[in-house]
Parts: C-alpha cells; structure tokens; sequence
C-alpha cells in the first residue's frame, strides 16, 4: 500500500519560513519523481515544485521562484518543500505526489498526500 504523509505545516507570520516533509512508504523512493502543490480555498489546485530522480533535477513554479526549494533524501524516503519569505497567499493546503513518470507542475501523479495547511497570517 502506497502512503505519501506530509507534515510541517502550521501558522507562520508573513515573512516567516517553514519546511514540509513528505515521508513515503510502499514505492521505491528513489525511482519515483516527486511534485509539491497547493490548494487554496475556491481555487485550482496548483503545481508548487518538481523533483526528479538520480539528478535531482528542480523545477519551482513562477509564482514563488526566489522562495522556496525543493530537495530530497532517498535513504529516507523523504521529500522536502523549503519556503522562505512567506506571503499571506501562499496560505493553502500543500500535497505532495508521486509517480513513476517525470509529471513535473501538472497535478496528475499517481499518488497523493492528504496535505498539510499552510497559513501565513499576522
């Protein structure tokens, strides 16, 4: 059974920083590229961040390019969104997914996370 489980989030004043984690069970980590999104309140959901295997190769989304990063570690079968400088919109649910395929920001990954709110409020 594939379970991707993030955790991280939480309320964190403008400016302010937080990294979420996505641990994953059941798939070979390594071989499986990973895609960070959010979802605000009546709005699309919307691709965040891209990892790839063996290189690592990134891909961070327009809208907060400058930000955040994204890394990974495949001993522990875990993905990493770093977001720095947060803003009041960034506030949303974030999920992480993963696929055996290269999905990069299109939100149709095989496998999703159940999320983690993000709130950037004063």
């Amino acid at each position: 059974q594939v379970q991707l489980v993030e955790s991280g989030g939480g309320l964190v004043q403008p400016g302010g920083s937080l990294t979420l984690s996505c641990v994953a069970s059941g798939i070979p980590f390594d071989a499986y590229y990973i895609g960070w999104f959010r979802q605000a309140p009546g709005k699309e959901r919307e691709g965040v961040s891209y990892i790839g295997t063996i290189t690592g190769d990134t891909i961070i989304a327009e809208s907060v390019k400058g930000r955040f990063t994204v890394s990974r570690d495949d001993a522990k079968k875990t993905a990493y969104l770093h977001m720095n400088s947060l803003k009041p919109e960034d506030t949303a649910v974030y999920y992480c997914a993963a696929d055996r395929l290269a999905r990069y920001l299109y939100p149709t990954y095989s496998y999703w996370g159940h999320g983690t709110q993000v709130t950037v409020s004063s």
